[in-house]
């Protein structure tokens, strides 16, 4: 369970970090950087496990990783440039709920019971922070974090798939070569689309390094580690802290104080991610680890 509090506290906090540390480098190159080199760690962590370097099922390594990380993580990090770090995270965090929604069509689990109960909740809380009845000329950043959650969802539901047919597969492995897939085009982004000169201040390297070693390197060894020794349940329920930490961490150090209907928004999102969650937890459904963050 420490293994799984440090990971939420990690993930959580790093929400704030990226958010300043784009004042010192523009968000493809950040984001290339932070996958890149993330994946480059955890190929050092399975030489050093001793594990096999070879990948396997490339096609679909190669669609989740244009998926969870050249979508969800360029997304969130574009969103960033445009939007409070609490806000986007809560955002990006209605995965389970397009999740829910995307596995009825792809995967034949229909929406029943309480889930349209959350899925009331989590729409009520969209339209709460975005106030599309109150344009404030920064729905952008919104719209981005919303789709960012929303390519996490495919990428989660890809995974089960894959995860069904394969149940041996080494995730750790896994996971390294979809995230280095994934950084290709965020590399080839960071080339091509122009931005400010790189500002190589203290805080941008610590916040790299935060990134590379803590969020992406340690931080999806831990993710694996936790699921594979507690409950679903447990591993489900914590996750649910990281966007709240991520708030609460941007309150306090940006000043980033959500509005009346910003913060209804958000306590409605949070209910209905709990819902799902405690569903989940009744019927002992297996946490996909491509719920991680990448």
């Amino acid at each position: 369970m420490s293994a799984l509090l440090l990971l939420v506290f990690i993930w959580g906090y790093n929400w704030v970090v990226m958010k300043v540390a784009l004042a010192d480098m523009g968000p493809f190159q950040f984001g290339a950087m932070r996958t890149f080199f993330g994946a480059i760690v955890l190929f050092t962590v399975l030489l050093v496990m001793k594990k096999s370097l070879r990948p396997t099922h490339i096609p679909m390594t190669l669609l989740l990783g244009l998926l969870q990380t050249t979508g969800f993580t360029g997304l969130i990090i574009w969103a960033l440039m445009e939007g409070g770090a609490g806000k986007i995270a809560v955002l990006s965090f209605t995965m389970p709920f397009w999740v829910m929604l995307l596995a009825w069509p792809m995967l034949g689990e229909k929406i029943r019971g309480l889930q349209w109960l959350a899925t009331l909740l989590a729409v009520s809380g969209l339209t709460c922070i975005i106030e599309p009845w109150n344009f404030h000329g920064k729905i952008f950043g919104d719209v981005l974090a919303v789709f960012a959650g929303v390519c996490w969802a495919l990428a989660v539901i890809l995974a089960k798939k894959l995860h069904q047919r394969a149940p041996q597969m080494d995730l750790l492995s896994f996971t390294a070569w979809q995230m280095l897939f994934g950084s290709l085009p965020l590399v080839l982004a960071a080339w091509l689309v122009p931005a400010k000169p790189v500002v190589w201040s203290g805080y941008l390297i610590g916040a790299a390094l935060y990134n590379i070693v803590l969020a992406n390197g340690l931080g999806w060894w831990l993710w694996l580690f936790a699921l594979q020794r507690l409950p679903a349940g447990a591993a489900s329920m914590n996750s649910l802290l990281i966007p709240v930490i991520a708030v609460f961490s941007a309150w306090i150090q940006l000043n980033e104080v959500p509005s009346i209907a910003e913060g209804i928004g958000m306590l409605l999102i949070g209910t209905a991610l709990s819902i799902i969650a405690l569903r989940g937890m009744r019927r002992h459904e297996a946490v996909e680890p491509a719920m991680g963050q990448d």
